[in-house]
């Protein structure tokens, strides 16, 4: 029996139906050519945006993984509609539009993925993404998404700890942060044709925050695959932290002793930050950080809420920062 305990970070159990139909993902890999890394697992979430509903994800995506795990995290805020999750996104790698990378990613060879592990840590190489995240490991949770540019989403994601993952590698004491890297392809990422970022795109941590509970590695939405314009195969996701420290498509993680360099820390410094927690008394230099547009809203009509401290999830991350100038270490 599952005892759940209430956290401030909890949604209503009123606000998200029940649904067990799962089907075996090797199974469905076979019925549509093995073009996927997995199907997608409706779990508990996400039934009010199944059977039928327009903003469910499509009839081609609706098996599921087997027997995902159930999680408390996640109860206090509605989903936000999947055509508005795959459709609104910032992966610069495929444009700078929001509507660019779901136009621009349908070519990405997700399968076979393969990531490479390096640095500080006894068990490196390279590792084919099943062999990383096995299908028994999956579990459903429901997190807020905080975009820099202060527009959030609810997306219930499918994957698994990162510090599950981690901890296979055997990180030794050496290893202070640790350091990812997305895929380098510019026949398939046409964004990465150009000069406006340093690419490949690069992310860090400080490696405590990658083994807290909350950072997660995603394979999947809504109870699906994951869409190649959010990420796909795996990603990053970190719920207390503005969206671009969520790198995408990951190939590469590295343990080191140093905090890495990140893209938008080295591309603009004064704005964009190592650390990147959601912190409304930390204005972004263009804009107000105090509020944000939850999509979706209507034009006359914005549904503007109040942006909280580490995005909602100060209880499990405050300790993270302890003594430390959020200001300064933004």
């Amino acid at each position: 029996m599952l005892i759940r305990i209430k956290k401030a970070s909890d949604c209503l159990e009123s606000q998200v139906t029940d649904e067990s139909v799962y089907l075996n993902r090797r199974q469905f890999m076979k019925m549509t050519g093995g073009v996927a890394l997995g199907v997608g697992g409706i779990g508990h979430v996400s039934a009010a945006l199944q059977g039928g509903n327009p903003l469910s994800p499509p009839p081609s995506l609706k098996p599921s993984f087997q027997n995902i795990i159930e999680t408390p995290y996640g109860r206090d805020d509605k989903v936000s509609p999947y055509d508005v999750a795959t459709s609104y996104n910032n992966f610069y790698e495929f444009g700078y539009g929001k509507g660019d990378p779901k136009e621009q990613s349908s070519q990405l060879k997700t399968q076979p993925w393969t990531i490479s592990v390096e640095g500080e840590a006894a068990k490196t190489g390279v590792f084919d993404l099943d062999d990383i995240i096995k299908e028994s490991m999956l579990e459903e949770r429901i997190y807020r998404l905080r975009c820099v540019e202060a527009w959030s989403m609810v997306i219930p994601w499918v994957g698994v700890s990162l510090a599950s993952v981690l901890k296979r590698f055997e990180p030794t004491s050496k290893a202070k942060y640790v350091y990812f890297e997305t895929l380098f392809d510019p026949e398939q990422m046409p964004g990465q044709r150009s000069g406006s970022l340093d690419w490949p795109y690069r992310e860090g941590l400080r490696i405590d925050e990658a083994m807290n509970p909350l950072a997660m590695l995603a394979v999947g939405m809504y109870g699906s695959v994951l869409p190649n314009q959010n990420g796909a195969p795996v990603r990053l996701v970190l719920p207390w932290k503005y969206g671009f420290k969520s790198i995408k498509s990951i190939v590469k993680i590295r343990f080191v002793e140093t905090m890495p360099e990140t893209t938008w820390s080295l591309l603009a410094p004064n704005e964009y930050g190592f650390y990147a927690n959601v912190n409304p008394n930390v204005d972004h230099p263009r804009w107000s950080q105090k509020q944000e547009r939850r999509l979706p809203g209507g034009v006359l009509f914005p549904n503007v809420v109040e942006t909280k401290m580490f995005n909602g999830y100060e209880k499990e991350v405050a300790s993270l920062y302890s003594g430390m100038d959020l200001k300064r270490f933004y």
